[in-house]
Formats: C-alpha cells, sequence, structure tokens
C-alpha cells in the first residue's frame, strides 16, 4: 500500500511509529516491524542511526548510539528489510550526510527493492532537493515528507504543501524529539494549520507519548507519530511482541 493510498482509505486517526534500526539489538527489526504490524500500527518510520542527530532528544540519540556500537550499518539495515515480510508501510528517516555518503541514487534504489514508501531527510533543504535530487528519488517512487514547525511561514507551509505527495510532518514544538512540554502548548499553531485547509494530510510528530496526546494530534491532524516513548518501552524488554502490542493497544486501544 502507497502512502497516499493510506491517508485516502483511512477510517480513523493513523498511528504511526518511530523506532532505531539495529536497537535494542542489532537483528530487531524484523521482529519488531512483524509485532507492529500485528498490533494494527498503520506505517512506520525506520530511523537510519546517525553520529550527530540534529532534531533527536537525548532517547533517541542513546538509541542511535547503541544501535551504531550493535553494528547497524546502512547496508545492514537493507538487507534486514528485503528479509521481512511485512506490508505495513515504511518510511526512511536519517539525515541527508549519511545517504549522501552511501550515494543517493544507490539508496533510492536499494529504497524500491526494500519496499519503502518513503523518506524523511530532515537537514536537506526544499530547494535543494528539488533543483538536484528530486528527479531521482521520483525516479524509484519515493514520496519526501517535508517538516514543519510553529516558526514556518505560511507561505513556506502552502510551498512545501504544493510540492509534497503523500503527507507533511507538522513538528509539534520547536524542541527536539522526547521533550514532555505537553502537547496543549501547540494548539494555536494547530489551529492555524487547519485553518489553512492545505491539499496534503499532516501527521503530528515530537512529544507525543500518551493516548492522550495521539488524541489531541487526531483532533487536528490525520494522526500522531510516537518515537521517543516507545523506544524506552523497548529498550529493556525481554518479549518484544508482547511489549509492542501492549505499548500499541495503552496508545489505540482495540474496541
Amino acid at each position: 500500500m502507497t502512502l497516499q493510498e493510506l491517508f485516502n482509505n483511512k477510517k480513523e486517526a493513523l498511528l504511526n511509529i518511530y523506532f532505531t534500526a539495529g536497537f535494542p539489538k542489532l537483528n530487531s527489526m524484523p521482529q519488531i516491524l512483524s509485532a507492529l504490524e500485528e498490533a494494527g500500527v498503520d506505517m512506520v518510520e525506520i530511523g537510519m542511526p546517525y553520529s550527530d542527530p540534529l532534531s533527536d532528544g537525548p532517547t533517541i540519540q542513546e538509541s542511535s548510539a547503541i544501535a551504531i556500537k550493535n553494528g547497524i550499518t546502512t547496508d545492514l539495515i537493507f538487507q534486514q528489510l528485503e528479509k521481512s515480510t511485512s506490508k505495513i508501510p515504511k518510511i526512511m528517516m536519517g539525515y541527508f550526510n549519511a545517504v549522501f555518503q552511501y550515494g543517493i541514487e544507490k539508496f533510492c534504489e536499494k529504497c524500491k527493492k526494500a519496499g519503502i514508501a518513503g523518506v524523511i531527510l530532515p537537514d536537506l533543504p526544499i530547494n535543494i532537493y528539488q533543483e538536484k535530487y528530486q528527479a531521482i528519488f521520483e525516479q524509484y517512487g519515493l514520496s519526501i515528507i517535508f517538516l514543519v514547525t510553529p516558526e514556518t511561514s505560511e507561505e513556506r507551509i502552502r510551498y512545501i504543501d504544493k510540492c509534497s505527495t503523500s503527507f507533511i510532518y507538522a513538528v509539534s514544538s520547536s524542541s527536539t524529539t522526547g521533550k514532555e512540554t505537553g502537547m496543549q502548548a501547540a494548539k494555536e499553531y494547530l489551529n492555524q494549520l487547519k485553518k489553512m485547509n492545505l491539499n496534503k494530510p499532516l501527521m503530528l510528530g515530537f512529544n507525543i507519548s500518551k493516548k492522550e496526546d495521539f488524541d489531541f494530534a487526531a483532533t487536528y491532524t490525520s494522526g500522531g507519530i510516537i518515537g521517543s516513548a516507545f523506544i524506552k518501552h523497548i529498550k529493556n524488554s525481554q518479549n518484544l511482541p508482547q511489549d509492542i502490542k501492549s505499548f500499541v493497544q495503552s496508545i489505540r486501544p482495540k474496541n
């Protein structure tokens, strides 16, 4: 299923879970993907560990450091993805320098082969993407997801809306991930986004850690993205399928 189809067919708020490849164990990813799919998560973001993550808070930074220590590499990520039987829509999230060093076209080709639907590269400016790399990403059917923040101007938000092909990642605050600042602080910003009647759907991310946060996100956007809280939940897991199921049900209980 493509990201566009996912949003077109959604009947309830979408839940997107972020996790770091190579964490908590080097080969945890296939098991995590299967458990998330079984638990009913709508899509996943797979974090590519990077030594200098600009927008990640301490929890995700620590998970990246552990994954790197475990021996994860971009090639290993793709190998694990190709072995996975999970059909859940997948997004790769990382930093442009690592992708650039790996090779843009090689990366896109591997993404297509591994069934990746989209890519988030927070440090890749939209104008540079359009001028140099858009044709390559489009050739391999990859949707680039851009971020907007409370500081993003209306003009730029509308431009991002025009250039996006699946959804827009709305950052709930200007802080890094994992801060427990309270989602209510984002209310005015989200109201403004809602009033803009954008063409592309929005997903809210950063600092969503519990059901109340997810429900709040769903009031203003198509759903929520959870990363740090999930990473904390599985860090010392002795039974990933069971712990993942309990986490997802705590966020979006099944009727």
